[in-house]
């Protein structure tokens, strides 16, 4: 698990370096772009920093799952503290809930 989660951390953080040119402030100047381009850039630029907010929760939850495997609490519902199903932990290693708690949320 710990593999997936520094990969995906990884894989974040590479991320994260090219949405940054993407989010950069729409120059402004009618003579180099019409409005219709400054239109589409700004909603290029709003979507980057949807993806970089995006991206910046799941490395929290990356970074808390880590520190749960080195506390030894990885794997256990942070609500009731029973097991996570393994499958449910491969398919999202940051999880913190299991199947049960997560569907009690929800209602």
């Amino acid at each position: 698990m710990k593999d997936l989660l520094l990969g995906r951390r990884a894989e974040l953080e590479a991320l994260a370096a090219t949405r940054q040119a993407s989010g950069a402030p729409v120059e402004l100047d009618q003579a180099r772009t019409g409005r219709l381009s400054r239109m589409d850039e700004m909603q290029g630029q709003e979507m980057a920093r949807a993806g970089q907010a995006r991206a910046e929760i799941e490395l929290r939850k990356i970074t808390a799952a880590l520190q749960r495997l080195d506390d030894g609490s990885f794997g256990d519902c942070v609500a009731c503290d029973e097991p996570i199903a393994p499958a449910r932990l491969q398919a999202d290693p940051a999880v913190v809930l299991c199947i049960k708690c997560a569907e009690a949320r929800e209602v």
